[in-house]
């Protein structure tokens, strides 16, 4: 009966019920705290995601910016410009665009010109006005409520609802991301009809024909000539270069509506169709509009750097206004790329992937554009964080492994879509997020680390005494193994899940996808303790007799329970003072880095101590113990601590030489589990026709004679389901190096352009049987190879014009065919697209991970000390401050 007891004892120590508990534990903290810096976290499992996430994808307005727009400066025509410079350094000037003063330009303006702009402004427009405390406040995008700021101050508007209310609205144009702009129809007094069109200013001067000739006489349009055209477009070159947005105003009048001859839309017959009306416009004029970068945005781009994290911009501002921003706040660098979304969109998957590697800015860009980012880079590799605030952007959200969507200015869908809802806006809270995530992984390696080395020692400790006892009892009872056992589950999971993140947490790179839970340096800790542990105890037990002679009681009986509870106050205070040595992962040596910043570990320390100490002094009937004398308690003791000094001596030894001393054969187990396949959550596993296989192989000698024509066969015979499939999940699967490749090596993809599933163990899964087993096959593979020889059959319906790029065209090639801004300080020998494919160049690796792949940062992990913005006390309760813009 004694040796089942202890035998179930041993299963309920051995068995590591507390690991739940650690998860769920560090999750739930890690949730709580990030509420408090303004990260609401939907779904529990982003957590841990964002805290290996390799890339970030970020909009521009309101989350690098403040999303605080004032108009600043502006033209009618080509010639008539205002400049408000307040607050403006010189450095910011600029001759070309400068302007008189907005009141004094304003004065300057026919009455017409002022009446079009302020219809312009006011009543094109889906803001509206409330009473805020008896202040007068817009409320709606905050590009529309700077314009009408500024048409209340300069155009003397009136309320809202009343310049709406004196003109007959006869057609509402919405905003469309893909036209960028919209409009409205209104019926004027004189019988016609005016379209008022505003949108991203670049676009709106391609649908112009005409121009106001002289706008402080009146708005008499005169025909728009190529040097007009070139002196716009560098007025709008200008503002954006000082990262200001540009919108501009165009109009045109019609005598009837529907214009004759336009066509209808499919959804309302009656509605015009928008390309047929927007033409032949009238340009009116452009304004710049202020946003000014967040206070702490570039010193939070820099963290995202050094650790290892990809910043990108995804905007649909000009690219001149994205790249003005994304230099002043880190993310242009030396060696990166800025391109346009209709750029992007038309290139193959191929260029895609050449140029993602370098890619940091992509403006003027669709959310189907964020979509296809996100998804190319998940098919390299990369951990993708990415953020949205509008209700297209749901996609791209769900798509990426972690969606971050805008609490103020965000809508429900986008909310709905995402995994941590940012409640300020703010992109420093994504880096928040970030060492957050990195904290709950390292909770749950902390507690593996400590609960691995109790079991290993608890269990060899009882299963050697009791096999070397006379009457088969265990040196530890089963009392003080369930003890011993609420130590190292409850207590150490409250303990160990709780350290909140550091400084320090953000100087590494992020794990692999294929790293192993427990790395080489905690199996160091866990071996290196276990061993000591085990030698100090058993010496304890089988040599205590003799070297603590004088120590122990005199008669045997004594002896031997004062030695018995010796063994167990010693190992219980080696597993107290061994949980400090768990707060490190690393080599370094300090155990007690940011300990009074724990209250819960400090709390469950003393508990500890104080529980150890109760049981040994009035637990004895209990837990079979016997008071043990002062030098008993300091041999326990100074044990115990001595494993604080066995812990910097462990962490002297380099991880290569630990590696070097695993057996052969355990290397080669973790090697081929690492190779194997990882099924993703959504896929099932099912058998493909294994025939079509078979008629795959036999084939394969008529490539020496049908060459071109049979070189893609590997992928065409592909299961229809690994067609069809698409995988979202974020669990850890193969590189996409194993998806099915087109003849030109892009990714192959369905009708709804959604990549493939990666393929299934069963897919991959080596086929020993005999091919000529396949009556189908054999009949199959006949009259394929007869028609290919005979008649130039293939199996194979290709596009020719694909065979082509494959072999005549050079990735090279690709900044002559799209409009790609490097950086200026881009040195003229670095490459700026990768002509290998990205993944293989970086080492089979994600892109962002190596320097062959990415711009030349000048900074990264291990290099130089983090930015002082977010301080280590950031995700305590009085770090509110660096929320404020």
């Amino acid at each position: 009966m004694s040796i089942l007891i202890v035998a179930v004892t041993i299963v309920v120590v051995a068995v590591p019920e507390g690991l739940p508990l650690a998860v769920t534990l560090a999750l739930a903290y890690a949730t709580r705290r990030m509420l408090k810096d303004r990260n609401l976290v939907r779904v529990l499992r982003s957590c841990e995601t964002m805290g290996n996430a390799t890339t970030v994808c970020s909009d521009k307005t309101g989350t690098l910016t403040q999303n605080v727009m004032t108009v600043v400066a502006g033209s009618i025509g080509t010639s008539n410009r205002f400049s408000n410079r307040a607050g403006q350094s010189h450095a910011d000037s600029h001759d070309d665009v400068e302007g008189v003063a907005t009141g004094e330009f304003i004065h300057t303006l026919a009455d017409d010109v002022k009446s079009i702009w302020k219809d312009s402004i006011a009543i094109n427009s889906t803001a509206f006005e409330k009473d805020d405390n008896g202040k007068k406040a817009f409320v709606g995008s905050k590009t529309e409520t700077a314009l009408l700021d500024f048409a209340q101050e300069h155009l003397g508007m009136d309320a809202i609802s009343l310049e709406r209310s004196n003109v007959e609205t006869v057609q509402m144009i919405p905003f469309d991301s893909g036209r960028k702009c919209m409009g409205i129809v209104v019926k004027l007094k004189s019988g016609g009809y005016r379209l008022l069109v505003k949108g991203a200013s670049e676009i709106m001067l391609r649908y112009c024909a005409t121009i106001i000739k002289d706008p402080s006489k009146s708005a008499s349009p005169t025909t728009m000539t190529g040097d007009n055209k070139k002196t716009l477009q560098a007025l709008i070159d200008a503002y954006a270069d000082r990262s200001l947005r540009t919108i501009g105003f165009i109009y045109r009048d019609y005598e009837s509506w529907p214009p004759k001859g336009a066509r209808r839309t499919e959804d309302d017959k009656t509605q015009p169709v928008f390309e047929d009306i927007c033409k032949n416009m009238t340009f009116l004029g452009v304004v710049g509009i202020q946003d000014p970068l967040r206070k702490g945005v570039p010193e939070a781009v820099e963290d995202c750097i050094k650790a290892g994290v990809f910043p990108r911009m995804v905007t649909g501002d000009n690219i001149l206004t994205a790249k003005a921003i994304a230099r002043e706040c880190g993310i242009f660098t030396a060696g990166g790329v800025a391109l346009e979304g209709p750029d992007f969109r038309k290139m193959s998957q191929a260029d895609q992937r050449a140029i993602i590697p370098k890619l940091q800015v992509l403006a003027r860009s669709s959310p189907d554009d964020k979509r296809t980012l996100v998804k190319r880079l998940k098919e390299m590799g990369e951990t993708v964080a990415v953020t949205g605030d509008g209700t297209n952007d749901a996609p791209a959200l769900k798509a990426a492994d972690v969606g971050f969507s805008m609490n103020i200015s965000g809508t429900e869908v986008a909310k709905e879509a995402s995994d941590i809802i940012l409640m300020d806006d703010n992109f420093t809270s994504i880096v928040l997020a970030l060492m957050w995530g990195r904290a709950v992984n390292d909770a749950v390696r902390k507690f593996l680390q400590f609960q691995i080395t109790v079991n290993i020692t608890a269990v060899l400790l009882a299963f050697i005494s009791a096999v070397s006892d006379d009457e088969e009892q265990s040196v530890l009872t089963a009392v003080q193994l369930l003890w011993i056992n609420l130590i190292m589950d409850t207590m150490a999971a409250l303990a160990l899940a709780t350290d909140p993140p550091s400084r320090r947490i953000l100087e590494r790179k992020p794990d692999p996808k294929s790293a192993p839970l427990i790395s080489t340096t905690m199996w160091k800790m866990i071996i290196g303790q276990a061993i000591y542990q085990l030698v100090v105890t058993l010496v304890i037990y089988f040599a205590g007799p003799r070297i603590l002679d004088g120590i122990l009681g005199g008669d045997s009986a004594q002896e031997e329970a004062e030695l018995q509870a010796l063994v167990f106050n010693t190992f219980t205070w080696m597993q107290i003072f061994n949980a400090l040595n768990n707060r490190r992962l690393d080599n370094r040596f300090n155990v007690f880095e940011g300990i009074f910043k724990n209250l819960f570990f400090i709390m469950i320390f003393c508990i500890m101590i104080g529980g150890q100490t109760l049981i040994m002094f009035v637990g004895g009937e209990a837990f079979q113990v016997v008071r043990q004398t002062g030098p008993q308690w300091a041999i326990a003791i100074i044990l115990g601590v001595i494993s604080l000094p066995i812990g910097i001596v462990i962490r002297l030894v380099p991880n290569e030489l630990a590696a070097k001393l695993v057996p052969p054969f355990i290397k080669s187990y973790a090697r081929r589990n690492k190779e194997k396949v990882v099924v993703t959550d959504e896929e099932n596993p099912f058998q493909f026709n294994e025939a079509l296989y078979d008629i795959k192989q036999e084939l394969a000698f008529i490539k020496r004679y049908k060459g071109g024509r049979l070189n893609a066969l590997k992928f065409a015979v592909s299961h229809p389901k690994e067609a069809l499939l698409h995988s979202r999940s974020p669990s850890r699967s193969r590189a996409s190096s194993s998806l099915p490749r087109t003849p030109n090596n892009e990714l192959s993809e369905n009708e709804d352009g959604q990549s493939p599933a990666p393929p299934t163990p069963d897919s991959r899964r080596k086929r020993g049987r005999s091919r000529s087993n396949s009556a189908f096959a054999g009949a199959a593979m006949a009259g394929i190879v007869a028609g290919s020889i005979a008649g130039g059959f293939s199996p194979i319906d290709r596009d020719t014009d694909s065979l082509k790029f494959a072999r005549g065209r050079s990735k090279s090639d690709l900044s002559k065919e799209v409009r790609m801004d490097v950086h200026p300080e881009t040195k003229k020998e670095d490459p700026v697209v990768v002509n290998e494919d990205p993944v293989e160049q970086a080492g089979n690796q994600p892109p962002s991970q190596s320097t062959d792949t990415t711009p030349q940062f000048g900074r990264g992990p291990f290099t130089g000390e983090p930015s002082n913005t977010l301080s280590e006390g950031k995700s305590d309760d009085k770090s509110e401050d660096h929320h404020k813009p």
